[in-house]
C-alpha cells in the first residue's frame, strides 16, 4: 500500500493469530481472549480491503461498501471510528462524515461504522464485507435476518469476532464454523479460530486478571471459553463474604445508593467502601438496604433512605437501573430518576426529613449493559481466582441482599441469563447491587456512556 500512515505500525508476530490473519474463508468466527489483538487485525483487514490492497479487490463498477458493527452505535464508534480514520487517511475522498460515521475513499469505497442495536440499519444497499465485533452481545437473529441476506448480492464476507458470553448464539455459530473446518479444511466458506489473551498480553497482566476475576469469568474473558453457566448466578458467594459491618460505618465517608425500580418489592442497596485492615484492599461493603415488599413507590424507597441515613455527613453516590422504572412511579410523577433526584436533594417536607443537598452525585448509564457482564462483575468482586474477596455483606443489616446472592438462579440450559420467574421475590435487590459493581468495577470497557443527573 502506498504512503501508509504511521498508524500502520508493525505488529508483533503472534503465531496463534496466523490462522485468522491468513484465512481466505468467507465467514470467519473468532472468539478470542480479551485484549488479544483480534480487533486490531479486523481493523487492518477492513482498511486494507477497502483501500484496494487486499485479496478481495473492490469492483469499481459497483463502488464497494464495508462495515464495522458493534452492539451499540456508541460502542462501534469507540472501538473503530478513530482507528479506521487513521488507517485510511491517505486514501480519503474528502473528510469523513462524523454524523454518519462514514469514510469515503478515492477509489469509491465506503467504510461505515454503526451499531447493531437497530439491525434494520444494515438493510437496503448490498455490502461487500465487514466485521461484527462483540458478536455475542448482539441480537441472536441479527446475523440471519439482517446481515447475512445483505451480503448475498456481492458474495460479501464477514468476520464475527468477540469474547464469549455463555453458550448463546455465538457458541452455536462457532461450533458450526469449527465443524465445517474439521470436515472440509480451511478452504471451506466457514472458518473458526481462537486463542488465549496470554498469547499477546504480558504475564503480569494475566496474573493481575487472575487476581481480579473469578475462575469462570477468567476462563470466559481471557481464555475465550464458552462457559456453561448453570445453577446459582452468584456462585462465588459464600459465608466468607459475610461480616458484621455497621460498626465500621463512617458518616464522613461516601455512601453508595444502588437502585432497581420495582413495585413488589421496592429496593435499594446501601454500600460504603471500607479498608478493614491497615494493609488491605478497599472493599465494597453492603451496610444496609431498603426492602418494601409490596405496593412500593420510589418516594417510599427514598423516604426510607432519608430516615435511615439522616445523620450521614459525607457525599452520596447514586447508581442504578438506566431504564428508570417503567413499571414504577414513572406513570404518575415523571421518571423514577427525577423523583430520586428531587427527594435526595431536597428531602421530604411532608415527613420533616432533610435531604442531602448538593452532596449527591449520579452515575447512571444511558443504557444498561448485558446481564451476563453484570453477574460476572459481581462474582469477580465476590471472589477472584486469587481467593481475594472484595465484596462483603452484613447479613443483619442487608438480609435480602444476602438471600439474593445465595438464591438467585440462572435459566436452565440458557447462556447465563438470570431466571426472573423462578422466585419473583429474588433478583431485584441483587440487580441493584450489580448496577453499581459493573459500573465501578467492570471486567471490560462497556462502551456505555453515563448521563448527568447531578443537581
Amino acid at each position: 500500500m502506498r504512503d501508509a500512515p504511521e498508524r500502520w505500525f508493525p505488529l508483533r508476530a503472534v503465531p496463534e493469530q496466523g490462522g485468522y490473519k491468513n484465512s481466505a474463508a468467507r465467514f470467519i468466527v473468532v472468539p478470542a481472549g480479551r485484549r488479544s489483538g483480534k480487533t486490531e487485525i479486523a481493523k487492518r483487514k477492513l482498511a486494507k480491503t477497502a483501500a484496494g490492497g487486499g485479496k478481495r479487490r473492490p469492483n469499481h463498477l459497483h463502488p464497494p461498501r464495508y462495515f464495522a458493527g458493534a452492539p451499540t452505535r456508541q460502542q462501534a464508534k469507540a472501538i473503530y471510528w478513530n482507528d479506521l480514520k487513521a488507517l485510511t487517511r491517505p486514501w480519503w475522498a474528502g473528510a469523513p462524515s462524523e454524523s454518519e460515521l462514514t469514510i469515503r475513499l478515492e477509489n469509491g469505497a465506503e467504510l461505515v461504522v454503526f451499531g447493531m442495536d437497530k439491525p434494520q440499519r444494515f438493510e437496503g444497499a448490498p455490502w461487500d464485507g465487514g466485521v461484527l465485533d462483540e458478536f455475542a452481545d448482539m441480537r441472536p437473529d441479527a446475523w440471519t435476518m439482517n446481515v447475512r441476506p445483505a451480503l448475498s448480492d456481492r458474495n460479501g464476507w464477514c468476520d464475527l469476532i468477540g469474547v464469549p458470553e455463555g453458550r448463546n448464539h455465538y457458541w452455536h455459530t462457532y461450533n458450526k464454523a469449527r465443524a465445517a473446518m474439521m470436515e472440509h479444511g480451511e478452504h471451506h466458506e466457514w472458518a473458526a479460530y481462537t486463542w488465549f489473551s496470554s498469547a499477546v498480553l504480558p504475564p503480569h497482566e494475566i496474573a493481575a486478571a487472575r487476581a481480579d476475576l473469578d475462575p469462570l469469568s477468567f476462563a470466559q474473558e481471557y481464555e475465550a471459553s464458552f462457559v456453561n453457566f448453570e445453577g446459582r448466578a452468584y456462585h462465588a458467594y459464600s459465608d466468607l463474604n459475610t461480616r458484621s459491618l455497621r460498626q465500621f460505618y463512617n458518616p464522613a465517608v461516601p455512601l453508595v445508593f444502588c437502585f432497581d425500580f420495582n413495585v413488589s418489592p421496592g429496593v435499594c442497596v446501601v454500600c460504603q467502601p471500607m479498608r478493614l485492615s491497615p494493609t488491605g484492599d478497599v472493599l465494597t461493603c453492603v451496610v444496609g438496604e431498603v426492602w418494601i415488599p409490596d405496593n412500593s413507590t420510589t418516594e417510599l424507597v427514598c423516604r426510607r433512605l432519608l430516615t435511615d441515613w439522616k445523620d450521614h455527613t459525607g457525599q452520596v453516590e447514586v447508581y442504578g437501573d438506566a431504564s428508570g422504572g417503567a413499571r414504577g412511579s414513572a406513570k404518575v410523577a415523571g421518571s423514577d430518576w427525577d423523583i430520586v433526584k428531587v427527594m435526595l436533594k431536597d428531602g421530604d417536607a411532608a415527613s420533616g426529613l432533610a435531604g442531602f443537598g448538593y452532596r449527591v452525585s449520579y452515575h447512571v448509564p444511558t443504557k444498561n449493559g448485558s446481564e451476563r457482564a453484570r453477574v460476572n462483575a459481581v462474582n469477580s468482586r465476590l471472589c477472584a481466582i486469587s481467593g481475594d474477596r472484595r465484596l462483603l455483606v452484613d447479613p443483619g443489616a442487608a438480609p435480602h441482599v444476602a438471600a439474593d446472592l445465595e438464591g438467585v438462579q440462572l435459566v436452565q440450559g440458557g447462556s447465563g441469563e438470570i431466571d426472573k420467574k423462578k422466585n419473583k421475590a429474588l433478583t431485584h435487590i441483587s440487580d441493584a447491587l450489580g448496577y453499581y459493581i459493573v459500573a465501578r468495577f467492570p471486567l471490560a470497557p462497556s462502551g456505555v456512556g453515563f448521563s448527568t443527573l447531578a443537581a
